[in-house]
């Protein structure tokens, strides 16, 4: 029998079959106008057919036979694995840990011999609010990577209408903390562009302090990124994630936005930094780990996070919604020997509550 490749080999993924599949089906949809209609002869001109060339009942085949034959080459289709929150505390430990240096000039020498210093104290802060906003949002990494300052609003409790929000500047959250709580503020994220709604009507991300849970609070880490941006430009306007510059800056231009490779480059090397093998993970494993954490942690229904997420409410591929929750490929919740036993170990207290049973 046929043995698994080793992960050192690079592999032609059924994932990439199907993402060439849908580039050439949308250039002859798009492009030259062909539509999304099956590829079929014309009914009354012989030898003439209409439709999508991509979707021919021939490709639908030979993507049918492609996934059995990577099945039976132990290559079977794999999502990535999930961000879970223990890991996203990691990296805010290890972010947070950082020393506050101005790093100069890096040689090849000197990368060698200190492969922690690809990054400094800035650079982590920027990834930990791209993974935190990936996360928390359900977004797509190209549709993070395209948020700006202008589609940042910070927002603070009226204290004379109740349930009023008011736009704020980030230096009231900062500084004023005799009138105003943290709990007090909250930030309003509008997306100009998102794949699910490509002809508008995006609903806002209403994100709120989360006290409980440090590393996963997006208004702390949008506050904190607002003060080193700051630092380094007068006037924040343009992308909010910005193109590395050596070890610990940022470009300047407000056009040079992070590309998605130096992401995933960036993201790798963060996981190496907490001891992680970075192999099983990819650019879309905070959407994913958004998803687990809305519905085993914070306890939302499939209905919420649909919404949230801006998925279809009505459940029409319900498939889609358990691809994100589970696969074989994340990290393991409960050994299955504890599954029945009425003295397993407890879980961390619920922050609402104070339970440690494995019910909350």
């Amino acid at each position: 029998m046929d043995k698994a490749k080793a992960p050192s080999i690079p592999r032609a993924t059924y994932g990439t079959a199907q993402k060439m599949r849908a580039a050439v089906s949308h250039k002859f949809g798009r492009d030259h106008k062909l539509g999304t209609q099956l590829w079929l002869e014309h009914p009354t001109i012989t030898g003439k057919f209409i439709g999508n060339p991509s979707l021919s009942v021939t490709v639908s085949q030979y993507m049918v036979s492609l996934r059995h034959r990577k099945v039976r080459a132990w290559e079977a289709v794999t999502s990535a694995r999930a961000m879970d929150e223990a890991t996203m505390k990691r990296l805010w430990d290890f972010a947070w840990a950082t020393p506050h240096k101005e790093y100069g000039p890096m040689s090849c020498k000197r990368k060698a011999e200190n492969p922690a210093e690809w990054a400094g104290f800035v650079i982590r802060t920027m990834l930990l609010l791209l993974y935190l906003v990936s996360m928390i949002c359900l977004l797509c990494y190209d549709e993070a990577l395209r948020i700006t300052w202008a589609d940042i609003t910070f927002q603070v409790k009226d204290k004379v209408i109740k349930d009023n929000w008011l736009d704020t500047s980030t230096e009231l959250f900062l500084r004023d903390t005799t009138m105003f709580r943290p709990a007090d503020f909250r930030v309003k994220l509008e997306l100009p562009f998102r794949k699910t709604h490509q002809y508008g009507g995006i609903a806002p991300f209403y994100l709120y302090p989360d006290e409980e849970r440090p590393w996963m609070c997006l208004v702390r880490m949008f506050a904190a990124w607002w003060v080193l941006a700051r630092e380094r430009c007068e006037h924040l306007n343009g992308f909010i994630f910005r193109k590395k510059i050596s070890t610990d800056s940022i470009s300047m231009n407000l056009t040079d936005g992070m590309t998605s490779d130096a992401f995933l480059e960036c993201f790798c090397n963060n996981l190496l930094d907490i001891g992680v093998d970075p192999r099983p993970y990819g650019t879309h494993s905070f959407r994913r780990g958004g998803c687990q954490f809305l519905y085993k942690v914070c306890r939302w229904d499939f209905r919420d996070i649909c919404d949230w997420g801006g998925w279809a409410k009505n459940f029409d591929n319900p498939g889609t919604i358990f691809k994100y929750l589970l696969s074989w490929n994340d990290n393991p919740r409960e050994q299955r020997e504890h599954y029945m036993n009425p003295n397993r170990p407890r879980k961390d207290p619920c922050h609402a509550c104070g339970r440690t049973c494995h019910c909350a």
